[in-house]
């Protein structure tokens, strides 16, 4: 414990202003990783718009962001890859 005494002002002072609503919506301020992707990037950024929303809000986005995942997962289903490599074995007629 020290014995010195603290000069008058020197106090710690919270900082001025209005004291933070506890019910409010606070941002969860959860890093992102890029994955290279632009349309799966455009969609996890999407996720930030919760931050600002009540719980009850939360819903639609995740939804639409979910919805945006899976159609981006479908459209790789849907795009043509290179063609399968011919099989060692020939049939025989």
């Amino acid at each position: 414990m020290s014995d010195t005494v603290p000069q008058a002002g020197s106090e710690q002072r919270a900082p001025a202003g209005p004291d933070p609503d506890p019910a409010a919506p606070a941002p969860l301020e959860v890093g992102l990783t890029p994955t290279g992707d632009a349309e799966v990037d455009a969609r996890l950024e999407r996720l930030a718009d919760a931050d600002h929303l009540a719980t009850d809000g939360h819903v639609e986005v995740y939804e639409d962001v979910h919805r945006g995942l899976r159609d981006a997962l479908t459209a790789l289903d849907a795009r043509p890859g290179p063609p399968a490599p011919p099989s060692p074995y020939q049939s025989r007629s």
